[in-house]
């Protein structure tokens, strides 16, 4: 009869979980997100969704990416994403501005903008801010001063930081695509790994 009403409650406690709705990881970018280039389940985020499946946790993945997005297009974009409850946000955006020398002031503004928006309808939830660089040939000033913009904004807001997304792929025919600045499949993967050193942490 113990054995019996043991059971019962495992039984239960298993209906339990398998009930509670999916927590949700918001990756919310530009292009490098979105996949330009590649399948959507080559994209980084879809090999985050492999991880997290594949360790049984209860987590939804959802891609944010939109190609050629700057800072403020998020802006803009932001409030009609988080319409539904976001549990974590992996905030991938700037590189657009990068390229096209927009001010930084602007940038960094336009980035701690979307981390109040989302602070302010998730104030439990969850900010993972991902780092970007820039081709030097706005000068190095440019450059340097870009690439800081993201620890002083984890500094300031006390997140964690993903230190230059996609550092590891370097120069790679491999990792990037012929335009020079996309990942290819196995540069995702590569994506991936850097992302989940920090993310598996707040899961």
């Amino acid at each position: 009869m113990k054995q019996l009403f043991i059971s019962i409650l495992i039984f239960l406690a298993g209906s339990v979980l398998q009930a509670q709705p999916n927590q949700t990881i918001l990756f919310f970018g530009d292009s490098i997100t979105a996949g330009l280039g590649v399948q959507q389940e080559q994209a980084f985020p879809a090999i985050i969704q492999e991880n997290i499946d594949s360790l049984g946790l209860n987590y939804e993945v959802i891609n944010g990416g939109l190609s050629g997005e700057t800072s403020a297009g998020g802006v803009r974009r932001i409030d009609w994403i988080l319409r539904r409850d976001i549990d974590i946000m992996v905030l991938e955006l700037g590189g657009n501005d990068g390229l096209r020398g927009i001010d930084l002031s602007s940038t960094k503004e336009n980035l701690q903008q979307i981390i109040d928006k989302y602070q302010a309808k998730n104030p439990e939830g969850q900010i993972i801010l991902a780092g970007m660089q820039v081709p030097p040939n706005l000068g190095q000033e440019y450059t340097s001063q870009f690439q800081e913009i993201y620890p002083d904004l984890a500094e300031e807001n006390d997140l964690p930081l993903i230190p230059l997304i996609m550092d590891k792929l370097g120069g790679s025919d491999e990792l990037i695509q012929g335009d020079g600045i996309h990942p290819t499949p196995k540069g995702h993967e590569v994506i991936a790994e850097t992302v989940w050193d920090v993310l598996k942490d707040y899961l």
